[in-house]
């Protein structure tokens, strides 16, 4: 397949940008640790036909340099050359080590490769990985040595012609579709462990009973087992809570699951985004967290209109669709900072939320709307067979929806192993993601793209996390689950219509206005739902849509809206910004007004 061909343009950020060491930063600030090291810079790269997952073989000699976390289909890795299916892409990278001490123990850690990796070090399988969004490790301290190791890695990307995740990735990359991504796009990096050590950590504020609860996981190496929740445990967890530099709890607990009193507690909410830091330790090991006492829920107005709760008041969520590419990284941001541009800059308009949409971003990027205060809906990653067909694309603006989406074969789950794929992806995604603060919604089904079984899969999430809302079909094919009605309107006036679920009234996306803007275009070819051609004429039909259609409902019971979207996208210029962040389209004056009204 080959796709649109795209301009690379570097960013601000991605102009001033240091090759032997991007991202910098400690890549999990949820868990931690003093004893690690960034493997990210240089490695070495080559991208082979053929691949052999039983007895694959690392090449004779490399193509060249890769920066590593950049995909090799970016501007920032140096190479801008895409991997198809049916090829094996290796790195390399030569380092120097000591063997840990005495009851310590060695982990590599990769923050997300798209789609299937091996990993090898000297020579010898560590391990392997399926599901290209999400954080794993290995053990490598048995396969080291001190002096010089090398660590290779074995990529096998199907992209969106396989069954496993692939979200807006498209090898015939156009309009709504993006450039394919493969590879290594989050992190790689070593951590020093002791073998007893804490494995995981899962906090969960009590609002109503000035309570923060802890579930902790112990692993020991040498007993080779992981120690249960409520079981006796032969050493104690010790727990301290701080605001600023002062200790405001602290408690010593042989159970791993366990409640802290925090009297007086300081609220998190985007207004004031409040968070308290906590260090967690046992006699071998010590981590430092963090955490915001905030409480999640749907509330009846005075009007009996059902609204998102935050903290036991009405709230709306008034945001944008936040796809996650830059014009030099793609998947992965250039830096810290742009990331922090982006979540700062639209709060500065009036922006509270972000739909994290269909994409599973860096864990820096949920502690920056942590700790700035945006709230995030977070989508799951489609994925499965071939979707987007008669059924999902043209039915919808008719008026038509399927109201049975057991196996839908328009919808891209007819296979079992494509199903388990999802339910395996969703609980790693719950598993990442369920410390962060800001993250209010679920949307496990955007516009039908691999939905099946609904119903079923709002409850199972149920399971996983009963502490936020669940959006369990955004936009389309609705099947009566979850909390909301929500809704995608492009081409037509917008006209909020009954639930008869009486769940929360949500515009989960509408807009998509666009605008050329020269100089920061990544193609000739350009895609919108409407095109302007200039600022004015943008904002003024943005003011417009909003005063005219949005703000309005607000008032009869509209609880959330949406805009399309943060940026531009190669072929698609909707964005409040260009592409390479470099312009904002939208006149910031008009935007704070009309966001101003944007209140229950």
């Amino acid at each position: 397949m080959n796709g649109n061909k795209i301009k690379h343009m570097l960013t601000r950020w991605g102009e001033d940008f240091d090759k032997t060491n991007p991202l910098p930063e400690y890549p999990r600030p949820q868990m931690k640790r003093s004893d690690w090291q960034s493997l990210n810079g240089v490695w070495q790269y080559a991208i082979l036909d053929g691949v052999d997952e039983g007895d694959i073989k690392e090449p004779e000699k490399y193509d060249g340099d890769i920066i590593v976390p950049y995909t090799p289909e970016t501007l920032l890795s140096g190479v801008e050359r895409q991997l198809q299916p049916g090829q094996t892409l290796w790195y390399r990278r030569e380092i120097i080590l000591e063997k840990p001490e005495q009851n310590k123990r060695l982990l590599l850690h990769f923050g997300a490769v798209d789609q299937r990796c091996e990993v090898f070090i000297n020579g010898q399988k560590t391990g392997s990985h399926s599901g290209g969004y999400w954080a794993f490790n290995f053990d490598i301290t048995d396969y080291i040595k001190t002096g010089e190791n090398i660590i290779t890695v074995a990529v096998h990307d199907d992209s969106n012609t396989g069954l496993e995740a692939y979200g807006k990735q498209n090898l015939n990359n156009t309009t709504i579709w993006y450039t394919a991504q493969s590879g290594i796009w989050q992190t790689v990096w070593l951590e020093t462990i002791p073998e007893q050590h804490i494995k995981s950590i899962k906090i969960t504020p009590l609002c109503n009973s000035s309570e923060v609860e802890f579930e902790i996981q112990l692993k020991d190496y040498t007993k080779e087992q992981v120690q249960e929740k409520n079981q006796e445990l032969k050493q104690a967890i010790n727990v301290k809570v701080f605001s600023g530099e002062n200790i405001v709890a602290e408690g010593s607990f042989r159970i791993s699951k366990f409640c802290l009193s925090l009297p007086n507690f300081l609220y998190w909410s985007p207004d004031d985004p409040f968070l308290y830091t906590v260090k967690i330790s046992t006699e071998t090991d010590e981590i430092e967290s963090y955490f915001g006492m905030r409480q999640f829920g749907i509330i009846n107005d005075d009007k009996g209109y059902p609204r998102l709760g935050l903290n036991g008041k009405p709230i709306f969520h008034n945001g944008l669709l936040d796809q996650g590419y830059w014009s030099d990284g793609m998947y992965t941001p250039p830096s810290d900072e742009a990331m922090i541009f982006d979540i700062q800059e639209l709060k500065n308009l009036g922006f509270n939320m972000l739909r994290k949409h269909i994409k599973v971003e860096p864990l820096r990027w949920y502690y920056h709307c942590d700790r700035l205060g945006m709230l995030v809906w977070q989508d799951f990653v489609s994925g499965g067979g071939p979707y987007g067909g008669f059924s999902t694309r043209y039915l919808p603006f008719i008026g038509i929806k399927i109201r049975d989406d057991t196996n839908n074969p328009g919808f891209g789950r007819e296979s079992k192993e494509g199903r388990e794929i999802f339910e395996r992806d969703m609980k790693h995604t719950v598993d990442l993601l369920y410390n962060t603060v800001s993250l209010a919604v679920w949307v496990p089904f955007n516009e039908a793209w691999g939905q099946f079984d609904s119903v079923r899969i709002a409850s199972e999430l149920l399971k996983l996390d009963n502490t936020r809302a669940i959006d369990h079909a955004s936009g389309w094919h609705d099947q009566g689950a979850g909390d909301f009605k929500s809704v995608h309107v492009y081409y037509k006036k917008f006209r909020m219509k009954k639930d008869k679920h009486k769940r929360i009234q949500a515009l989960t996306e509408f807009g998509g206005y666009s605008c050329p803007t020269e100089g920061h275009m990544a193609t000739d070819k350009l895609f919108g739902y409407r095109m302007f051609e200039n600022k004015e004429e943008l904002t003024a039909a943005v003011e417009k849509l909003y005063i005219e259609q949005i703000i309005p409902q607000i008032k009869k019971g509209l609880s959330a809206a949406i805009y399309t979207q943060v940026s531009d996208i190669e072929e698609e210029i909707n964005g409040l910004f260009t592409y390479d962040r470099k312009e904002l389209k939208i006149d910031e004056k008009a935007m704070k007004r009309i966001n101003e009204q944007m209140i229950l």
